[in-house]
C-alpha cells in the first residue's frame, strides 16, 4: 500500500497550482463499514479574483469512503496549491468537492469552507455528495 504514495515521506515542492495538484489516495482499511473521516485545516489562503487581495479560511471535508480514502500529505499540497488561485469562495469550495470526489469516488462527502470576514461579512459554503 504505502508504495503507491509517492509524496508521503519525500521533500516534494508544493504545487504551483491546482492543476498540477496530486490528489494521493490509499485503499480503505475498513471496506465492509461506513465511517466518516473529517479532515480540517484553518490554514486555507487563495485570492479574490476581482481586488488580487488574499482571502483566508478554514476547509472542513467529511467522507465516507467507498474503496479509497485521501492521503493526507497530498491533500495538504492539494489545499495549498490554491494560495496564487484568483476564485470565489463559493468557486474553490465546489471546485475542492469536484476534485476530491473524482480523487476517491466516496459514497458520501461534505465539504464546508469557513472564511474570513470582509467588510463586516462572513461567509460560510458548505457543499455535499451526492447531491442533497
Amino acid at each position: 500500500m504505502a508504495e503507491e504514495l509517492n509524496l508521503l515521506g519525500s521533500n516534494t515542492q508544493m504545487p504551483s497550482s491546482r492543476e498540477e495538484a496530486v490528489i494521493e489516495t490509499f485503499a480503505n482499511p475498513s471496506p465492509g463499514r461506513d465511517y466518516w473521516i473529517e479532515l480540517h485545516t484553518q490554514e486555507y489562503t487563495s485570492k479574490c479574483p476581482v481586488t488580487n487581495q488574499p482571502d483566508f479560511g478554514s476547509i472542513t471535508i467529511r467522507y465516507i469512503p467507498d474503496k479509497t480514502c485521501l492521503e493526507t500529505k497530498s491533500l495538504k499540497f492539494y489545499l495549498s496549491s490554491y494560495r496564487d488561485e484568483l476564485c470565489f469562495n463559493e468557486m474553490a469550495v465546489n471546485w475542492m468537492l469536484d476534485d476530491l470526489v473524482k480523487a476517491c469516488t466516496p459514497k458520501k462527502m461534505v465539504i464546508k469552507g469557513e472564511f474570513a470576514s470582509r467588510g463586516g461579512i462572513r461567509v460560510t459554503v458548505e457543499v455535499t455528495h451526492p447531491e442533497l
